[in-house]
């Protein structure tokens, strides 16, 4: 009975059991008969690695624009200031971030300021850039999946005076406006405009918002698309409001959040 460590034993000699046996042990790379490795592999060509690099950039980059168009569509929106009529909150050339949870699953606040679509035709003529052909395309392309801010070129963005039910009127004996009797002192607006030159009393309809610009001298607001003076025409249907805009974050130097002037409407009462 051999005992297992004969198994390491060197041969004896004049024995073949040390002598190359016929196979890749025994044979010198190059000579006849060599025969691959399983380990070896043929290296992979150019093309290949072409490829698997464009496949993962394709993967990458649809991967980016169904995470972009999800987040324009559900949560946040850039829009573009083409007007001077929120001035001095925001001028002309800003981009804004637009919050979609307002007002919806968050309600409207008095206060707030709101992007909405432009049903009611407000926009004579809408700001457009000039562009053609392929630049064009990308352009429209990068707004549809929220990677470049909207022109607004079919929406305005004005602030929230009265929520729906609000007794809004202008002005008191100091030129202040009023809301459900109230009177308030809008910090917001541009210095040496006054709250409103025009007067009015209206009462806001139901489902619908009374907005006007910080910028009152020269903003077309609620004010002048109601020419039944009661509010149901310069009112805006908050089914066309897109969100709430929370921040300006271009200009880089001008980046502030915009907070709700909370302050201004603490002491206005709920509706009748």
């Amino acid at each position: 009975m051999t005992d297992a460590r004969d198994v390491h034993e060197d041969p004896t000699p004049g024995s073949d059991a040390g002598e190359p046996r016929d196979g890749a042990e025994g044979r010198e790379p190059g000579e006849p008969g060599e025969s691959r490795g399983a380990g070896a592999t043929r290296s992979p060509s150019a093309g290949s690695h072409l490829m698997h690099a464009v496949r993962e950039f394709v993967i990458v980059v649809g991967l980016a624009l169904i995470l972009s168009l999800a987040v324009k569509t559900w949560l946040m929106q850039a829009f573009y200031i083409p007007s001077g009529s929120m001035e001095d909150t925001l001028v002309e050339g800003d981009r804004v971030v637009v919050s979609k949870l307002t007002p919806r699953p968050f309600e409207l606040e008095r206060g707030d300021i709101v992007v909405f679509e432009d049903t009611g035709r407000w926009l004579v003529q809408a700001p457009t850039a000039q562009r053609s052909g392929v630049a064009n395309v990308l352009h429209e392309t990068f707004v549809f999946v929220g990677l470049l801010p909207n022109d607004s070129d079919s929406h305005l963005i004005k602030r929230v005076i009265g929520l729906p039910g609000d007794k809004v009127r202008c002005c008191t004996e100091d030129g202040k406006l009023t809301v459900n009797g109230a009177a308030i002192s809008e910090s917001y607006l541009k210095p040496g405009d006054a709250p409103s030159v025009d007067p009015f009393d209206i009462t806001v309809p139901q489902g619908r918002l009374w907005v006007m610009g910080d910028h009152r001298s020269d903003s077309g607001d609620s004010r002048y698309h109601d020419p039944s003076r009661d509010g149901s025409t310069g009112s805006v249907p908050i089914d066309d409001v897109v969100g709430r805009a929370v921040a300006v974050v271009w200009p880089f130097s001008e980046m502030t959040w915009l907070g709700q002037p909370t302050s201004v409407y603490s002491a206005v009462p709920d509706s009748p």
